[in-house]
């Protein structure tokens, strides 16, 4: 076989951005054997505090990944101190307010503790875990400027970023997870659908040790959200990076405002509702909008995380939402590499989670502006102090509320076992009960460790007083090639609460499909789980 130039490289996927998305489904790619290359302007990870609420289903993928105790431990602020929020109305130091984003009620139905730290501290992570995977090459300080499909895979074109040096990059696949201006997705064809909320938006990050001070009296709160009536349904919005006094600050801003032309200092301060101390590190804008690829995936070529979906940065679900895609891609790409995927299951990746980020932004992004909006117009502790107090309690019921119903689930996938009917989407509830497209929740075994201590890396029968029918399930894994491993166990001690004796869950801890009785035929459940036979 002739041997390529030397400035062409081979691999089976190409990935362009290597933010956390991109270096997420390196991993999930690079501890499946699968090959990549990771293209990433910078060299080092920009120091900007952004995407730093981790849930507690985004930590399950750092375990995965053999990367969970070194996140934790480059965490900014003390795991002693709390990670929650906090919801204030007119100013940060104002007498209304609530807790807000309450993730640990939901604690009991994923495997791991959320987090909280800046992106920037995330991608060093990410970058130090995947340096140790063979099978994941990275270009720091490159740009890709060209991507093209040809007849038996791709073409990537990348450029030194601060040089002269050119590449050309043959792959099977390519994934664009470079940003809401994704030179892939723009080059791929790919259209977006936006919903434009017509605000300029300013990030501040700064450091005051009298804000510090200021806050102390919440304690264990790292964020806080601020509603006041002349933002109409926006939020100002306050986090902590760290414990010593280092903030960063968004909110809207009038248009045309620039880095001289406007008081910034003045601004916090009234956001605030006090004066204190303050030493700019970084200002920067960007457009509040809403923005939706038209479809995932064109071809050979895959988008994910800000180049397929983008929204204000409200309740925390942008990077965990991305960090989702990449493991939801990265396990159906590898399958169909190893040769036991399909060309379904690599669509069923658009399926499931386009309708999941819809969900997302109209469900709890949209609805919560929506909901600010009216309730700001409405009520007004100097017009009726009585119907205000009475509404801001219920609204720190319904902020309850709100964490418990964002469970995104696949229940309208080709690909699982679903109810008739069912629909993709954020909104659901947490259970316990195994339900096909859902998350399969924890339980310890008999051996004392947890179900997902002991999850496979390809699909895992959880067979609960169940034998009759796992012979079928081995023969038909065998015949199609699938990954395949069995969990036997007792359904008592907890295990009952699935409400099924088996149980087949995914690479991704999702529920293919579950019952109390073995199937007639293993083979159809484990042919459509990958997408090898038709749902029809």
């Amino acid at each position: 076989m002739a041997m390529a130039p030397s400035n062409e490289i081979e691999t089976e996927i190409v990935i362009v951005g290597g933010g956390p998305v991109g270096m997420g489904l390196a991993i999930e790619l690079g501890q499946r054997a699968i090959r990549s290359i990771v293209v990433e302007r910078y060299r080092t990870p920009q120091p900007v505090p952004k995407g730093q609420n981790l849930t507690q289903r985004t930590m399950e993928h750092f375990y995965f990944w053999g990367a969970e105790g070194a996140l934790r431990a480059a965490r900014t602020i003390p795991r002693e101190y709390g990670i929650g929020g906090m919801t204030a109305y007119g100013t940060l130091l104002s007498n209304y307010r609530y807790d807000w984003l309450q993730r640990e009620l939901v604690r009991p139905f994923y495997f791991t503790d959320n987090e909280r730290l800046p992106q920037y501290a995330t991608e060093a992570v990410l970058r130090r875990r995947a340096s140790e995977l063979p099978a994941i090459q990275t270009f720091y300080g490159w740009v890709a400027e060209d991507v093209r499909e040809e007849a038996a895979g791709t073409v990537v074109t990348i450029a030194e970023h601060d040089g002269d040096r050119r590449r050309r990059l043959n792959a099977r696949y390519v994934v664009g997870c470079d940003g809401s201006h994704s030179l892939v997705r723009e080059q791929a064809g790919i259209s977006q659908t936006h919903s434009a909320h017509d605000r300029l938006m300013v990030l501040l990050v700064f450091c005051s040790a009298e804000l510090n001070r200021l806050l102390a009296r919440y304690p264990g709160k790292s964020f806080f959200s601020i509603l006041h009536p002349d933002l109409e349904g926006y939020w100002k919005f306050f986090g902590r990076v760290d414990l010593e006094g280092t903030f960063f600050f968004h909110a809207p801003v009038p248009p045309g405002t620039r880095k001289d032309n406007f008081d910034f200092r003045k601004f916090l301060h009234e956001a605030a509702g006090a004066e204190f101390d303050v030493t700019f590190e970084y200002i920067g804008f960007w457009d509040l909008r809403i923005a939706i690829a038209e479809r995932y995936r064109q071809g050979r070529i895959f988008i994910a995380g800000d180049a397929a979906h983008s929204h204000p940065p409200y309740g925390g679900y942008g990077i965990n939402t991305g960090l989702e895609d990449a493991v939801n891609l990265g396990w159906k790409l590898a399958a169909t590499l190893q040769g036991w995927g399909s060309e379904r299951l690599l669509d069923s990746y658009d399926e499931e989670r386009r309708p999941v980020f819809e969900s997302t932004a109209r469900d709890f992004i949209e609805k919560a502006i929506n909901g600010d909006r009216a309730f700001l117009a409405t009520y007004n502790p100097v017009r009726d102090r009585e119907a205000f107090e009475r509404k801001w309690e219920e609204r720190e019921t319904g902020a309850q509320s709100e964490v418990r119903s964002f469970e995104p689930n696949y229940e309208g996938s080709s690909v699982v076992w679903g109810p008739q009917g069912g629909r993709s989407n954020a909104l659901g509830s947490h259970v316990f009960t195994a339900r096909a497209g859902h998350h399969l929740a924890p339980q310890a075994l008999s051996s004392r460790q947890n179900v997902f201590e002991d999850l496979g890396p390809g699909f895992t029968l959880l067979a609960l007083d169940a034998s009759a029918g796992t012979g079928g399930f081995e023969q038909a894994a065998r015949g199609l090639s699938i990954p395949f491993k069995i969990l036997h166990d007792s359904r008592a001690e907890g295990r009952e609460r699935y409400e099924a004796s088996l149980i087949l869950v995914r690479p991704d801890q999702f529920v293919a499909w579950a019952a109390n009785a073995a199937p007639a035929d293993a083979a159809t459940i484990l042919g459509r789980a990958v997408g090898r036979i038709n749902s029809s």
